[in-house]
């Protein structure tokens, strides 16, 4: 059995407590103010290389994009308008970013979610009743109205369905530059290539003609 003096064996057990705290390290902090994404650039890496700085203008930290209302005539009767890092470049790196969502009367923003990002939002119009399933399978919803604030943390499927009379309006905010967005209906059936029919058919317990129907409502 091989033997170690106590002052090396004391630093040992040092270095291997202290090694998760490593591996486990946030990112660091930005060493400048900014840096304006160069969505043009050959190269990215998790993130845009930066727009010279002598080329940044003022219109770079300003984005209008919310202020327009979306088109709502699908079947979902939804829409969504994002402020992230690709629509909005002045975002890049700073862990932040927005959506506005428009809802038709009866419209869903269907199950999905975003692996990248929790999620907080504030209901401006309407009344829009808001969900998630946990891990657990515990599902957690309200209805919620004007100025009600809600939140779902990273990678949870949920959703908002319009419960009110009228159209509905809610913005949301996100801890990434670009969320990302895995619509659960749009990922299962419409994916290109399709999912094949004998994972789909196994997974919901259902005839091929069940999986081709649902399939081709999404085919255009």
């Amino acid at each position: 059995m091989i033997s170690m003096p106590p002052f090396h064996l004391l630093c040992t057990l040092i270095g291997l407590l202290l090694l998760p705290l490593h591996i486990n390290s946030a990112d660091p902090d930005l060493l400048q103010d900014f840096c304006v994404a160069d969505l043009k650039a050959p190269l990215s890496v998790n993130g845009f290389p930066c727009k010279p700085e002598a080329k940044v203008t003022s219109d770079d930290f300003f984005f209008d994009g919310l202020s327009k209302e979306g088109n709502t005539t699908n079947i979902f009767g939804w829409s969504v308008t994002a402020a992230n890092v690709l629509a909005f470049p002045g975002l890049n790196s700073l862990g932040i970013s927005m959506n506005r969502v428009d809802f038709a009367p009866g419209g869903l923003n269907p199950p999905h979610s975003h692996p990248r990002a929790t999620e907080t939002g504030v209901i401006i119009e309407g009344k829009l009743l808001v969900g998630f399933v946990t891990t657990s399978n515990v599902f957690h919803s309200k209805v919620l109205t004007v100025g009600q604030m809600f939140v779902v943390p990273r990678g949870l499927v949920h959703f908002q369905l319009n419960v009110g009379e009228g159209k509905a309006l809610l913005f949301t905010a996100f801890n990434s530059h670009l969320p990302g967005s895995a619509v659960v209906p749009t990922t299962l059936f419409a994916s290109r290539p399709s999912i094949p029919d004998d994972v789909l058919t196994k997974a919901f317990q259902v005839g091929n003609d069940v999986i081709d129907n649902i399939k081709s409502k999404f085919s255009s």
